[in-house]
């Protein structure tokens, strides 16, 4: 068979033998027992059921949905705890325990790596293949091409039909022709552009694919507006297209990534700033006359106007509202320069973080009176805007920070900051967090 019907239940199995196995092998003097079997059987079952864990797409690959990999174990973490604290609990065993679960996560991911492998392996073998073809010829013909030109996704692309007669070796004929070719050639799937087709022509397709048992496939003229932000939903028999999907609408999502700003911004507080900043008062008043802290307006979540705190690393001045900071800029002091150097001087937001107007990741705020500009000046600005600012972004470790030299540092900018929004994630927030780290570490060229 090209396409199996048993990688699913197969792989259920293989996941149950992995936890039950290494359970059994490690304790088995304790493991033994209808109760534990049964438990951590249903309660991995019913997480993968929850998280539509197993049904794959053809597409997917290794890294697709590695996200929902790391959300199942951490759930699976939590219910294999639980169950240890109320059933054998005791602290001499945790450590234990903590192996244990450590080597279960291990050789599920390795399971996990194996199969893509043997997957590809197999595909580019030529085993596990769909065949396709196109009905009709648009826009999105030559890029459905590219993607079924992938080996390792198992598709093998016959051709295409269109009324209108072409030279090229892939066109098949006449959308009369297709239903016999379709049959004789034992095609699996029909990808249809259903704005090449009359109402009678589709229905006329989808009562085909019904009744010969194909896959039907409908590409809809998307006007060149589609984004790999959108979403549909069906209101009713209505499908709704929503132009963007932003992660950080859901509730739970947003509660996360509040929790993880209140403790890390505490932590922050405590350890940090509580020691750090009368050190840094009493330097700063050796070096020049001035206030400690140094405040502005900036634009937050939805372009609400907060006043954005850091420590003064500059001598007071008419355009400190409007004009950033430049290589050799008169106004930054000796010491405001170390603290600009070492970005010491952004450790303040720590407490609009807790105070909730920024997050410890998330786009940087601008200057009120830039933004302005820029709104103008650079399409879709404001959908930075949709999530609250942060301490450092993703744009920041790609070497977007600072000065804006030309436009496209502003347009690179605004582009990776969109990304995040899009496709924000708490493992997305530890890797920037850890590359502007890294940065400071090795120090930053733009950091002046």
């Amino acid at each position: 068979m090209r396409g199996s019907r048993y990688i699913i239940p197969i792989s259920i199995l293989v996941h149950l033998i992995i936890i039950n196995g290494t359970l059994y092998v490690l304790t088995p003097e304790t493991y033994l027992h209808w109760v534990n079997i049964s438990y951590y059987t249903v309660s991995w079952l019913l997480i993968t059921y929850s998280l539509d864990y197993y049904p794959t797409a053809r597409q997917e690959r290794f890294m697709t949905n590695i996200i929902r990999v790391f959300q199942l174990y951490i759930i699976f973490g939590l219910s294999y705890f639980t169950f240890f604290a109320f059933r054998h609990f005791d602290y001499d065993l945790l450590p234990e325990q903590l192996t244990i679960f450590g080597l279960i996560c291990f050789f599920l991911f390795l399971n996990r790596a194996l199969f893509y492998y043997a997957r590809n392996k197999y595909r580019l073998g030529g085993g596990n293949f769909v065949n396709v073809v196109v009905i009709g010829k648009d826009k999105n013909l030559k890029k459905l091409c590219a993607f079924f030109d992938q080996p390792d996704l198992g598709f093998r692309y016959k051709g295409y039909f269109a009324n209108a007669p072409s030279p090229s070796a892939t066109y098949l004929g006449a959308f009369k022709d297709a239903l016999a070719y379709i049959l004789k050639n034992d095609i699996d799937q029909i990808y249809c552009m259903v704005s090449q087709l009359e109402q009678c022509e589709l229905r006329a397709l989808i009562n085909f694919a019904d009744n010969n048992f194909k896959k039907l496939q409908i590409i809809p003229d998307n006007k060149e507006i589609y984004t790999r932000a959108m979403s549909i939903e069906l209101y009713g028999m209505i499908p709704v297209l929503h132009m963007r999907e932003i992660p950080l609408e859901k509730e739970y999502r947003k509660a996360l990534k509040r929790t993880f700003d209140i403790v890390f911004s505490l932590l922050v507080m405590v350890f940090i700033l509580s020691w750090l900043t009368p050190l840094l008062f009493i330097l700063m008043r050796l070096d020049s006359k001035g206030s400690l802290f140094f405040k502005q307006k900036r634009h937050g979540v939805n372009k609400e106007e907060f006043w954005c705190y850091k420590f003064r690393s500059m001598t007071a001045s008419a355009g400190a509202d409007s004009q950033m900071a430049t290589i050799g800029d008169s106004r930054i002091t000796p010491f405001g320069k170390f603290l600009r150097k070492t970005s010491l001087d952004e450790l303040p937001q720590f407490y609009n973080v807790f105070l909730g107007h920024m997050s410890v990741v998330g786009p940087r705020p601008h200057m009120v009176f830039h933004s302005g500009e820029y709104e103008i000046e650079v399409d879709k600005y404001t959908v930075r805007h949709l999530v609250k600012p942060g301490i450092t972004g993703l744009a920041q470790i790609k070497g977007y920070r600072g000065e804006i030299i030309c436009k496209a540092d502003i347009i690179n900018r605004v582009r990776l900051d969109i990304f995040y929004v899009e496709k924000w994630c708490m493992l997305l927030d530890i890797e920037i967090i850890l590359g502007t780290v890294n940065n400071m570490l090795k120090g930053e060229e733009k950091a002046y």
